[in-house]
Parts: C-alpha cells; sequence; structure tokens
C-alpha cells in the first residue's frame, strides 16, 4: 500500500507539476540514431527540489527487428527508468515496465504524459524550461542511444498528451507486453 501511495503521489508530482512560465519552446528537431528517428525529445520543467521528471518523445523503429526500449541514464538524474501510467480500477497507477517497451519494427511509439515515459529519477539540478539535457536511451538490440532533450513548460508538455502541434505520421503501435 505504501509503494501505491508513493507511486500515486510520484504520478502526481508528474502531471500537476507548476511552472513559472508558460511560454512555447520550438519544437526539437528529429534526430536519427542507427534505426531509430527521435522527434521532439523533451523533459517537463521542474521546480527546484524536485526529484522526478517526465521524459516524452516519438520513437520510430525504422529497422527490420523489434527492439525494445530496457532503460537509460543521464548526468543530470542517479537513475532513468521507462515507465507507464494507467488507470487500473479507477486509480491511475504509475510503473517502471520491467522489460522494457517493446518496438516493432516499421512503427512509431510516442512517450506522453499520461501514458509510457521517461521516467528521470534522483535528479541533481532542476530542470529550466529552454535548457537542453544530454541523456543516453538504452535499447535491448540497439544499445545505447544519445540524444538531447528540450526542456518544456507543463503547459507544452500538456499539449503532447492532447495531441496538439504533433504530426506523429505512420504507424502508431501502443503494445508494452511480453
Amino acid at each position: 500500500m505504501t509503494r501505491l501511495i508513493a507511486a500515486s503521489l510520484a504520478a502526481a508530482l508528474i502531471i500537476f507539476t507548476p511552472t513559472v512560465s508558460l511560454t512555447s519552446a520550438a519544437h526539437a528537431a528529429e534526430q536519427k540514431a542507427g534505426t531509430f528517428m527521435l522527434k521532439d525529445p523533451t523533459i517537463r520543467a521542474t521546480l527546484p527540489g524536485q526529484k522526478v521528471a517526465g521524459g516524452y518523445l516519438t520513437i520510430h523503429n525504422m529497422g527490420p527487428d523489434t527492439d525494445r526500449l530496457i532503460g537509460g541514464m543521464a548526468a543530470f538524474a542517479g537513475k532513468v527508468e521507462i515507465h507507464e501510467m494507467k488507470m487500473d480500477g479507477g486509480v491511475m497507477k504509475m510503473r517502471a515496465l520491467p522489460n522494457g517497451l517493446k518496438l516493432e519494427a516499421g512503427t512509431s511509439q510516442t512517450l506522453k504524459p499520461g501514458g509510457n515515459h521517461v521516467m528521470f529519477m534522483q535528479l541533481k539540478e532542476p530542470m529550466k524550461e529552454g535548457e537542453t539535457h544530454n541523456a543516453t536511451l538504452v535499447f535491448e538490440k540497439a544499445g545505447k542511444v544519445a540524444v538531447t532533450f528540450t526542456v518544456k513548460s507543463i503547459g507544452d508538455t500538456m499539449k503532447m498528451k492532447e495531441g496538439h502541434g504533433h504530426n506523429h505520421g505512420g504507424n502508431h503501435s501502443h503494445s508494452h507486453s511480453d
């Protein structure tokens, strides 16, 4: 029960973290890394002292093989995990995906607020709107992929959840079983 409460509080911090400014930051350019195209890698801005931040992006697996996003690393965070949020019995629950996020060949996955996301934990500094931060995403087959994330306000990241301002194109797969 304590873990459920802690997870719920962490999810609430991610979803409802206020920011000082709600100005729109320019969308990051697409980043090609091996067989992956990474679109709009974004971290939600945080308040001083906040220890977690959500990371969002669209990953297009252009390769011939299924792969999995299994984790990551970043100098600004002590721990990086892949998480999901989903309703369970009328309660929004967040949990780490122990087997990572399945990325079928030729499909896209959009990691966004209220769904699958990168969880940056044990933050060593606040994430300030407009900054960029380098991180490494780890894939089961493709290995380590360097990514530059742009920090955006809660208003801008919530637009991602609502689907405004994004044309993801292509096939979308949202499976995370196995």
